[in-house]
């Protein structure tokens, strides 16, 4: 790849060369990007996929890197993030939000036009464009229960407009995750409820989830979905697991379906505890867990 021809040919988008992507991630871990764009809006990001087509240039969107593991070797080709592209606009009962706001902020701006509906993900750290890829929920609510429609860049450089049908949602799944493409801007629906009532859900949700989460860490959140039948945390403390290091990662003593890197740890470590608690976990109990955590990129070179 030309990065120089890249960066000539893009000049309005932020571009960094071999940027190290622990710098991004909220488990603080990743190896480099051969490039890490910064589109600022719709069209930076359409002329930024349209380049990597046209140069044969392999290409991914990170979100805010959250609820990801990228692995030490790091990535090649084009990573982008879309923390520039925040907007969030109010027209009556809707919300249109740009995927890169954060999903906090998006449940706040609606508590503060009194739009009931959005409480449940006032503690999800996500980015919005992320939550509705991984149909993120919490406390009993899903991006389902308030998503309208969805724009997407798809690789052929055409832009579709998703309704809430079309996305299949389901248990942290979208129709999303099938394709190559990029949500570029969601409309979410919510109803007039009682801004005392909204903030005092929003009040007793986020300290439920400081109370129960280790937040004091760095951490992808929570690693595994739900195997039905069971809970993850409590599986895991059954196994005597809880509280075990993996080099400078650890299974939190907070709350057993979090790993949190307490002393440098690489994404190793997360990727080899993470295959460590499959193994016991299916060996205990006859459970397969299923990672909720999205783990990419590519191992450190021998």
């Amino acid at each position: 790849m030309n990065t120089e021809d890249l960066k000539k040919s893009l000049p309005e988008i932020t571009i960094l060369i071999d940027e190290l992507l622990k710098k991004y991630t909220f488990t603080k871990t990743g190896g480099p990007a051969d490039v890490l764009a910064f589109p600022k809006n719709q069209e930076e990001v359409v002329a930024l996929v349209t380049y990597c087509k046209a140069h044969a240039i392999d290409w991914l969107v990170l979100g805010n890197a959250s609820n990801l593991i990228v692995r030490d070797g790091g990535i090649r080709g084009v990573v982008i993030m879309l923390t520039e592209m925040k907007e969030i606009q109010v027209i009556g009962d809707e919300l249109h939000v740009e995927s890169g706001a954060k999903l906090i902020d998006t449940t706040y701006v609606a508590l503060d036009e009194g739009l009931t509906g959005f409480e449940f993900a006032c503690g999800i750290p996500g980015s919005v464009g992320g939550a509705v890829y991984m149909n993120a929920g919490a406390y009993g609510g899903e991006i389902k229960d308030v998503f309208s429609r969805t724009d997407v860049l798809l690789e052929d450089g055409t832009i579709k407009t998703y309704t809430a049908k079309e996305m299949d949602f389901s248990y942290r799944h979208s129709a999303i995750q099938l394709l190559h493409g990029v949500i570029l801007r969601t409309v979410f629906t919510l109803e007039k409820g009682n801004p005392e009532k909204i903030k005092e859900r929003m009040t007793e949700l986020t300290a439920l989830r400081e109370s129960k989460q280790p937040l004091e860490y760095p951490s992808c959140g929570s690693v595994f979905k739900r195997p039905e039948g069971h809970f993850t945390g409590a599986l895991i403390q059954e196994a005597g697991l809880q509280g075990l290091k993996w080099g400078g990662a650890q299974i939190s003593t907070k709350h057993a379906g979090f790993i949190v890197n307490i002393d440098s740890a690489t994404a190793t470590d997360y990727v080899e505890l993470i295959a460590h608690i499959q193994q016991v976990i299916k060996e205990k109990f006859d459970v397969s867990l299923e990672t909720e955590v999205r783990i990419i990129g590519e191992e450190v070179s021998a």
